[in-house]
């Protein structure tokens, strides 16, 4: 794709010296017989147009001049009336096209009813959203009127009425002057600038189409070569000749640094221009079968003989290659009739080596049969195959439900990977939610589900319609790239989250895709009770550490938004049953990082419960979830949690998980005691443990696991081993640290939870870091303190800064300030992170400090720790808003606004128009939204399809102002708020032309935020 954002660059194919070689593919010139028909229009009659000055290096063959004479500049000024730049959006992932935002070109080619000439990649398979820029500025949206199922060139509409201060004019369309050695221009959107003009000489009319990898590419046509030096943003820019003709398409170029460009020819574009200028259907016939053009030398060692090789020289004087088949899809018109390697001769009598006039055959005779002459190893063989209708192999619909979307196989991946189109299953084009596999890469046919086959889209939705919600049903589901291994995985329906089954129709009268809810979600069936036993852990040092396993679950948790700057969508990892009785569990929240999700609770990898969040630490890096112990008939037993701290050098067991989820364990012993110091992270701030100590040992197991204890030989659990989710490092991998957390800091939550009462904790708003004796020294520690500290903790000699305040919104006194030393909380010395859990309980706290070498006593006050939890959001064009969470105001000195950036999604008018994860909305419109109930007042009276204003500040304190275009048919505005009484413990507020509705949209597409597609594989988590 020529695009100039990061979704899309500019499409490249990759060079090989073997261009007869696949991938790579060649093709041939139009010097052949081109007899007009219907479905070849004659060639247009001159206009006039012309372009600018680009000295960019061409063929060598054809040396360019050193300036544009005045000859070119005329032409050139008129012709950049004529080309546009698209800016676009396809806003879900579709077919071969992922989401994005992005730039390309195209030019007008009918200003009377308004039609733009473009890449089929710009435009897309799937749900566009746009508009075109003129030259003098003026804007105008655009609508997909067709896009081509194999060729490389769209249509776009927009109303010519709407530019009014430039006459609009056509660009004159003549593929006839395209020959070797004619000068040219290509006049569009490169790199991303307004205009830009770049000059080549047409070197080649015989070039196979070139292949870009797994994603759409072209076949079956020639493209032209020149040496033009186009880059991104010049997909569908308009190639013309001295006379101000567009003699071509720009389409790609090579990869590897080389200035050579590819451009489609124009004679099927024209043909379909006329047919929608005539209001006639744009038939298109196909028998499912390669071609690819090979010269004559190829093609006598595949078989073609003297006497043919003589009859086609005789009759194409000018030709070199002819048409030989390549690719022949399984159960196609021509399987079993044409074979790989077959030579085309004729078809219906005539005489063929061209690609244009053999789609003209197919295009004239969808439906009917023709007569197709071939050469194999030197023998005529002459067949009658059926014309299919192209367009009915193209899928123009897909349904949503489960959080992914799915649809038929299309004739493109069927090529790309040489299968049948028909039975193979269906194609999941969004693979997120309840269909998230291996992982969210596109290319998965899913076999069947419930153990019912799904072949095709309609029995797909007449098996899910069934599966009522929240119900484990088998999937079996196969990869393009290795149809050999059927995979096999169970997976959770999600019916509540994604209620509606959602059917989205391509309509090209309007432009748009049009939603319909095809099925209500059936209720979730009542859960029963199962019986089940655990595993028995052999060779461990005593048996009550054996007896552990009875206490470890699996957790999975899976969340239908992204919170929090949190980078995943799914992850799993170990609990600690802590409370059999209860059904108590605890968990990091690397794994559980807030509770706007589902949670599967796996007891003795038999029972299967779900899961919900009782609490949340704000520091500590774990959660308590809860099941319900009814449902499970199993020995489950409630771990012991050590009320004494574990020392560096102790003994101990480690009992851990490692990434396939098995248990491994070793004696082992306590290596260091130290405080957390996991990194902030601008760019992506999210959820980090502060103030506690971390545990190392001295196993390899603890950085293979994520979860796991340490326990002693009672089988008294020392510590959790969890994962901590840490910054995220250069790219988008998200570091993790695997650390242990002591007992003894648990237990004052844990007892409450247990009593039935929600713990209401108190905090410092602040971070504290150790300092060394030698460092308090010069801070103005006296000599008598540090004797008290070397007394009060003989094993290590510290005491604590304030290392970062935390913003607080309640604008109370700022009491303790950075670089303050703590020497006592409530008179008890405090050398310990474990010491400042002082805080957890009391509202004011008596301190003893010492700040610029002044010791001094601080009534300081404690902040209320249960509002820090995300528990409103708002989702509003493809951006996902809330308040800022704790990560950030840990990082901030000063909130801007209360209304913060957390996530975006792919193919948005946030994404598109630059909208960020990090930034604060500050104002709409002018007015100021200091929060999100005023930002949505604000937003939901902007009316759709219109321009609103928005004032930003990025992370770093930079005011910007950016102007977006609402879009409420495929990114509604919708207000997720936590609510006890519902049954995920959220409800949703759809606005609909301002108007609140409740429940979740009838129309747009899923919300899958930016980084979704390039998660790993669900991995180990943390207990």
């Amino acid at each position: 794709m020529n695009g100039t954002q990061s979704s899309r660059t500019k499409r490249k194919a990759s060079f090989s010296p073997h261009d007869h070689d696949r991938p790579q593919k060649h093709i041939r010139p139009i010097n052949g017989k081109m007899s007009p028909s219907e479905n070849t229009p004659d060639t247009e009659l001159p206009s006039f147009i012309e372009d600018d000055i680009a000295d960019e290096d061409i063929s060598m063959l054809y040396p360019q001049a050193t300036a544009d004479t005045t000859e070119w500049q005329a032409t050139i000024e008129n012709v950049v009336k004529n080309v546009v730049s698209i800016r676009f959006c396809q806003t879900c992932s579709f077919d071969t096209d992922a989401a994005c935002a992005s730039e390309a070109t195209g030019f007008v080619v009918d200003a009377e009813k308004g039609y733009i000439l473009t890449n089929r990649h710009v435009v897309g398979a799937g749900p566009f959203w746009g508009y075109v820029v003129f030259d003098n500025h003026e804007e105008v949206d655009a609508y997909p009127v067709y896009r081509d199922p194999v060729h490389d060139f769209g249509i776009l509409r927009f109303d010519p009425k709407a530019i009014k201060y430039m006459p609009v004019a056509a660009l004159p369309i003549r593929p006839d002057l395209a020959k070797v050695g004619v000068e040219i221009r290509v006049v569009g959107n490169d790199a991303g600038e307004k205009l830009s003009i770049l000059s080549g000489v047409i070197s080649r009319l015989d070039r196979n189409a070139p292949e870009y990898g797994e994603g759409y590419s072209d076949f079956n046509t020639n493209y032209y070569q020149a040496n033009a030096a186009a880059s991104g943003g010049s997909s569908g820019s308009p190639v013309v000749n001295l006379d101000g003709f567009a003699i071509a398409l720009q389409a790609g170029g090579r990869s590897d640094g080389a200035s050579t460009d590819y451009f489609l020819p124009l004679d099927r574009p024209l043909r379909a221009l006329r047919c929608i200028q005539e209001g006639k259907p744009i038939e298109r016939g196909t028998i499912q079968c390669q071609f690819v053009m090979k010269p004559f030398d190829e093609c006598r060692r595949l078989g073609l003989t003297a006497s043919w090789e003589k009859a086609v020289r005789e009759a194409f004087p000018k030709e070199t290659n002819m048409l030989v088949a390549e690719i022949i899809l399984p159960q196609g018109p021509s399987h079993t009739k044409i074979e790989e390697g077959d030579v085309l001769l004729k078809v219906n009598g005539e005489m063929i080596t061209q690609f244009i006039r053999l789609d003209d055959i197919l295009d004239s005779n969808v439906g009917n049969t023709i007569q197709v002459t071939l050469q194999r190893g030197g023998k005529d063989v002459d067949i009658d195959i059926e014309v299919g209708d192209l367009h009915s192999i193209t899928p123009d619909r897909f349904v949503t439900v489960s959080g992914a979307s799915v649809h038929n196989l299309s004739y493109q991946q069927a090529r790309l990977y040489g299968v049948a189109i028909h039975g193979g299953g269906v194609f999941v084009c969004e693979s997120t939610g309840s269909f998230r596999f291996d992982s969210a890469d596109s290319g998965w046919m899913i076999q069947s589900i419930d153990q019912k086959k799904t072949p095709d889209l309609e029995t797909f939705i007449d098996v899910v319609k069934q599966i009522p919600d929240k119900k484990r049903v088998v999937v079996t589901y196969k990869h393009l790239r290795d149809l050999h291994t059927l995979n096999t995985t169970i997976i959770n329906v999600d019916r509540h989250w994604s209620a509606k089954m959602r059917l989205a129709v391509r309509n090209d009268v309007t432009g748009l895709w049009d939603f319909k809810d095809i099925a209500d979600a059936l209720p979730r069936r009542p859960p029963a009770r199962v019986k089940c036993s655990f595993i028995q852990l052999e060779h461990t040092s005593h048996p009550a550490v054996a007896d552990l396993v009875r206490s470890f679950v699996r957790v999975g948790c899976t969340m239908p938004l992204k919170l929090d700057g949190f980078p995943r969508n799914r992850k799993w990892g170990m609990g600690l049953v802590i409370d059999a009785d209860k059904g108590l569990v605890i968990i990091s929240r690397a794994v559980v990082p807030y509770d706007l999700c589902d949670i599967w609770i796996t007891i003795a990898d038999s029972i299967v419960v779900e899961g919900k969040v009782v609490f949340m630490h704000p520091l500590q890096n774990y959660a308590i979830i809860k099941y319900d112990p009814a449902l499970v008939d199993a020995p489950v037993l409630s771990a012991r949690l050590s009320k004494d701290s574990i020392a560096q050098g102790a003994s101990t067991t480690f009992i851990g998980y490692n990434r396939s989820g098995r248990i491994v364990h070793a004696a082992t012993t306590v290596t260091e005691m130290t405080t957390v110091a996991i990194p902030a992270n601008s760019s992506a701030p999210r959820y980090r443990a502060t103030n506690i100590d971390a545990i190392t040992v001295d196993t390899n197991l603890s950085g293979q696991c994520g979860s796991g204890v340490l326990v002693d030989k009672d089988g008294t659990v020392q510590a959790l081993w969890l994962t901590y989710l840490g910054e995220r490092s250069s790219g988008s991998r998200d570091e993790e640290y695997h650390l242990g957390l002591a007992t003894p800091t648990l237990l004052p939550v844990l007892s409450q939870i247990q009593e039935g009462r929600d713990p209401k904790l108190r905090m410092l708003p602040m971070e504290f870091r150790p300092i060394a004796m030698s460092q308090a020294r010069v801070m103005g520690i006296s000599d008598d303190w540090i004797e008290k500290v070397t007394l009060a903790n003989k094993h290590n000699h510290q005491l604590f800064m304030v290392s970062k305040c935390t913003f607080e919104r309640d604008n109370g006194p700022v009491v303790l300030l950075e670089g303050d030393v703590i020497l006592t909380l409530n008179d008890k010395i405090v050398t310990r992170v474990s010491e400042l859990d002082v805080m957890y309980s009391h509202e004011v706290l008596d301190a003893v400090i010492v700040r610029e070498s002044k010791e001094m006593r601080l009534q300081v006050p404690t902040s209320p720790a249960n509002d820090v939890e995300t528990n409103h959001a708002i989702s509003f064009c493809g951006a996902v808003l809330h308040v800022p969470h704790l990560a950030v105001r840990q990082q901030i000195s000063k909130l801007p606004s209360e209304v913060y950036v957390s996530a975006r999604s792919r193919g948005s008018p946030a994404k598109h128009y630059g909208l960020a994860p990090t930034n604060f909305v500050t104002h709409v419109n002018g007015e100021p939204t200091p929060d999100l109930k005023t930002f949505l007042e604000h937003v939901i009276k902007v009316p759709d399809n219109t321009y609103f204003r928005l004032k930003a500040m990025t992370f770093d304190n930079q005011p910007w102002v950016i102007t977006m275009k609402k879009n409420e048919h495929y990114f509604p505005t919708v207000e997720w708020i936590k609510d006890g009484s519902e049954p995920c413990g959220w409800r949703r507020v759809t606005y609909e032309s301002g108007k609140p509705v409740e429940g979740e949209p009838t129309e747009g597409i899923l919300p899958l935020q930016d980084g979704e597609d390039a998660e790993a594989i669900d991995d180990d988590g943390g207990i």
